[in-house]
C-alpha cells in the first residue's frame, strides 16, 4: 500500500501545471540595451501565473550569461532572451563554451529590427558613407569604432564595412551598447552601429549623425538614412534579431506552451505600439521553425566569420 500511495504521489507530482515557481530569464547583456528592453516590454504581457524575474548577466559579449542558461536545468525555470550575438559571437571567439544550435531548445523568434544605424558624432567630417570610406582610406588606423562586444550586432556590421571597402578602422570593444554610445556623444569614437530606435533619439537633439541603415529596407523613423546598399554597399544586408530558448532538452511540449504565450503577448496592441515606436517587427515563429532559422543563420554567419577573418 506505502509503494502505491508512493507512485501515486510521484505521479501527481510529475503532473503539476507548469509554472509552479517564478521563472528566470536570463539576459546576458546589460540593463537598459535592446534585448533588455524588449523583455522587459513582453514579459508584464505574459501570463504563466508565476512572477518572470529579469536578471541581466552580463559578459564576454554575452558568452557568460549565454553559457550559464547551457548549463542549466531544462526544467522550463531558466530561460534565454538575446540577439543574434547567439549565433554570432561563437565564430569571433575562442573556445566559446557552448553550441548556440545544439546546447539550446530553441522556442522561438521574437522580434527584429531594421538592422543597425551608423552613426558618427556630428562633428565628424564625413556627411554620407562614402565619405567615411575615403577619410578612412586616406588615413589608415586613424578613424576607430565602439562595439558592444565581439560577435554582437554593432561589431559585425563594422567588420564587414571594413571588409568590403578595403579599409583599416580599429575596432574598440565595450561591454555594452549604452558605454559605447557615451564615447560617441563625447567624441571619443568616430563611428558606432546602434539599434535604429537609439540612433533616431540621438540624431532628433542634434547629438549624431545617421549616414545608413544595414537592412534590406528604410525606416519610416529615419526615412532620410538610406540603406548601406544604396549607399554601395552591393549585398549588404544585416539585421538584429531576439529570440528566447530553453537549456536543451527541454520538451517540445513545453517550448510548444511558452511559445503560446509569447504569441498572445505579441498579439497585444499596445506592445505592437511600443515596438513599433522602437523600430522593432513582432514575429512570434514556432519552435522547429525558429530551430531550422537558427541553423541557418549559425552558418550564414560562421561563412561571414570567415570572410571577415580573411579580409584582415
Amino acid at each position: 500500500m506505502k509503494a502505491l500511495l508512493l507512485a501515486l504521489a510521484i505521479g501527481l507530482a510529475h503532473a503539476q501545471p507548469y509554472p509552479v515557481k517564478p521563472i528566470h530569464i536570463i539576459v546576458p547583456s546589460p540593463p537598459g540595451g535592446p534585448p533588455d528592453l524588449i523583455i522587459r516590454m513582453l514579459a508584464p504581457k505574459m501570463s504563466l501565473g508565476q512572477p518572470l524575474v529579469i536578471e541581466n548577466r552580463a559578459g564576454a559579449g554575452g558568452i557568460v550569461g549565454t553559457a550559464y542558461v547551457a548549463k542549466a536545468p531544462a526544467d522550463g525555470y531558466t530561460w534565454l532572451f538575446t540577439t543574434a550575438s547567439h549565433v554570432n559571437t561563437p565564430p569571433f571567439n575562442d573556445n566559446v563554451p557552448f553550441d548556440p544550435v545544439k546546447d539550446f531548445s530553441h522556442v522561438t523568434l521574437a522580434a527584429q529590427n531594421y538592422g543597425q544605424a551608423l552613426i558618427v558624432p556630428p562633428g565628424s567630417a564625413a556627411g554620407n558613407v562614402q565619405e567615411l570610406v575615403a577619410i578612412a582610406k586616406r588615413s589608415p588606423g586613424k578613424l576607430n569604432y565602439g562595439s558592444a562586444g565581439i560577435g554582437t550586432a554593432s561589431h559585425i556590421p563594422a567588420e564587414l564595412m571594413k571588409a568590403m571597402s578595403g579599409t583599416d578602422i580599429v575596432g574598440v570593444q565595450y561591454r555594452g551598447v549604452a558605454e559605447v554610445m557615451t564615447d560617441v556623444l563625447a567624441g571619443r569614437l568616430d563611428m558606432f552601429f546602434v539599434g535604429t530606435q537609439i540612433a533616431a533619439q540621438q540624431a532628433q537633439g542634434g547629438r549624431v549623425r545617421v549616414l545608413a541603415l544595414t537592412g534590406a529596407k528604410r525606416w519610416k523613423g529615419l526615412p532620410d538614412a538610406p540603406t548601406m546598399e544604396e549607399a554601395g554597399f552591393k549585398g549588404f544586408n544585416l539585421i538584429n534579431w531576439f529570440g528566447l530558448w530553453l537549456p536543451a532538452g527541454a520538451s517540445q511540449d513545453l517550448a510548444a506552451r511558452i511559445h503560446a504565450e509569447v504569441v498572445k503577448a505579441l498579439a497585444d496592441p499596445e506592445l505592437r505600439q511600443q515596438f513599433d515606436a522602437q523600430g522593432l517587427e513582432a514575429v512570434g515563429m514556432p519552435p522547429a521553425e525558429f530551430a531550422r532559422f537558427v541553423e541557418q543563420e549559425a552558418s550564414f554567419i560562421n561563412g561571414l566569420a570567415q570572410r571577415i577573418k580573411g579580409a584582415k
